[in-house]
């Protein structure tokens, strides 16, 4: 489909050359039809007038309308009383037809994909009167680069927030924005890396695609540390020799634990003693059922712990905002690494989300995406406990995932796959494992974004899968 552009006379690309041996018509003729070929002008876009474009070229109106109708008599145009000069829909050379991918994804009766929160109940309304109230209110001086931390605005609200709800030590002072948490993560370990920092220690099971990724960028060494039922061993974290770890202490990817108080403290005792720093990613604390509210590590040690927080669980990730909570020591490098990497994140979309929060829309939101996930997780542990009773969950506490454990003699990879052979997406943990073992089989059931319905015909579908 064309862009159908606004306005009386679109603006058009052309040159012509006063010195040369070609007629100035010819010229013209000769660009447009390579225009047209090449597909730079697609079929049924609209031309500037002859009025217009004779301007723009310093030609008669005389001479341009003399072209349109050369290209018109070859088929490359068409014009119409009243409307304007368009590319005819058969002028186009067809491209050469592209070879389909092999496999065709079939459509999904269920995704169970993690990390995803429900995209359909984005608050729009609330969203756009927020980016209305922004830009309303917004003095002229935020429509510059302004200061590489961010909003102050934003940065105060966030700190406002994250001391009340996360008991977290925020200071906006401390406090930069980023876009998201991969962002984050990327300053954090840069930051790190000029303090001598060279190897970085991650959760295991954990996200080793995204550390390791992350660490070689910044020319870091990453390296697995285990996770038991308390958490983030500290004893192999020691004998590690890393300098920094990256860890989820509120709700631990993936497999849902909590760390443990004495096991918070150790990690806090390490870090002080080995010079080190805790990169808390604090991705969906938000969200918690049937358990107390814990609070961000952050809190306990501020000048040993860099916080990273996010709006992609909570609102989604197309917003690409979050910020980091940064140690008194790191705020200067991690402020000019952010100054470096884009001078700053998208001023009214900070200042419409600190609108957001700030009038209590957010909390709602909160409040009503609490409601709506407690729901499907009821009705994942229903739909299981009815047609595949040998399935155990667990990480159910929070969050809007679980871990599915199958029983002895299943294998994760055949699950996986003939499952997508019938239009259902599991996920295995061998893929947030370190060495991609697949014992034991287990499975990570994200219900983000998938409907209650969809959850129980997609379990309905694999159950002889499950054991």
């Amino acid at each position: 489909m064309p862009v159908q552009w606004a306005g009386l006379s679109p603006e058009l690309l052309l040159t012509v050359d006063r010195e040369g041996g070609e007629r100035l018509c010819a010229q013209l003729e000769r660009q447009l039809r390579d225009a047209i070929r090449s597909g730079r002008l697609q079929a049924g876009e609209r031309l500037p007038s002859s009025r217009e474009l004779a301007r723009i070229l310093g030609l008669s109106r005389g001479l341009v309308q003399d072209c349109y109708a050369q290209l018109q008599a070859e088929g490359y145009l068409v014009t119409r009383v009243g409307s304007a000069t368009r590319v005819a829909d058969c002028a186009q050379v067809a491209p050469a037809p592209t070879t389909p991918p092999p496999g065709g994804r079939p459509r999904l009766i269920a995704d169970f994909r993690y990390g995803v929160p429900d995209l359909a109940s984005f608050p729009v309304a609330d969203w756009l009167w927020a980016t209305r109230e922004a830009a309303r209110t917004m003095p002229t001086a935020d429509l510059d680069y302004g200061d590489p931390r961010g909003s102050s605005a934003l940065r105060e609200v966030v700190a406002g927030y994250l001391r009340r709800v996360r008991g977290a030590a925020a200071d906006p002072a401390r406090t930069v924005v980023c876009s998201g948490y991969a962002q984050g993560l990327s300053l954090a370990l840069r930051a790190l890396a000029r303090t001598g920092a060279r190897v970085v220690a991650y959760e295991d099971p954990g996200g080793p695609a995204t550390a390791t990724a992350a660490a070689e960028a910044a020319g870091l060494t990453a390296v697995p540390v285990p996770v038991d039922e308390d958490g983030v061993d500290v004893r192999a974290l020691d004998a590690t020799g890393a300098r920094a770890v990256i860890v989820t202490p509120a709700h631990q990817w993936p497999t849902g634990i909590v760390l443990a108080p004495a096991r918070r403290h150790a990690l806090i005792e390490w870090a002080e003693r080995r010079d080190a720093y805790v990169i808390e990613d604090d991705y969906d604390a938000e969200f918690r059922y049937d358990r107390e509210p814990v609070g961000a590590l952050q809190g306990l040690a501020a000048d040993r712990v860099i916080s990273v927080g996010t709006v992609s669980k909570s609102l989604a990730p197309a917003l690409r905002l979050g910020w980091l909570l940064c140690p008194q020591a790191l705020t200067e490098s991690l402020t000019d690494l952010k100054r470096i990497a884009d001078r700053g994140s998208p001023s009214l979309d900070q200042l419409a989300l600190a609108r957001l929060i700030e009038s209590g829309r957010y909390d709602r939101h909160l409040r009503r995406m609490r409601t709506t996930y407690a729901t499907r997780r009821t009705a994942l542990v229903s739909a299981l406990a009815q047609h595949a009773p040998a399935v155990r969950l667990s990480g159910l506490a929070a969050g809007f995932h679980a871990v599915a454990h199958l029983p002895s003699g299943v294998e994760e990879r055949g699950v996986v796959a003939e499952a997508r052979s019938r239009g259902v997406g599991l996920y295995g943990m061998s893929a947030c494992r370190s060495s991609g073992a697949e014992s034991p089989a287990q499975l990570i059931m994200g219900f983000g974004d998938v409907t209650d319905r969809a959850i129980g015909e997609g379990i309905a579908a694999v159950a002889d899968l499950l054991g």
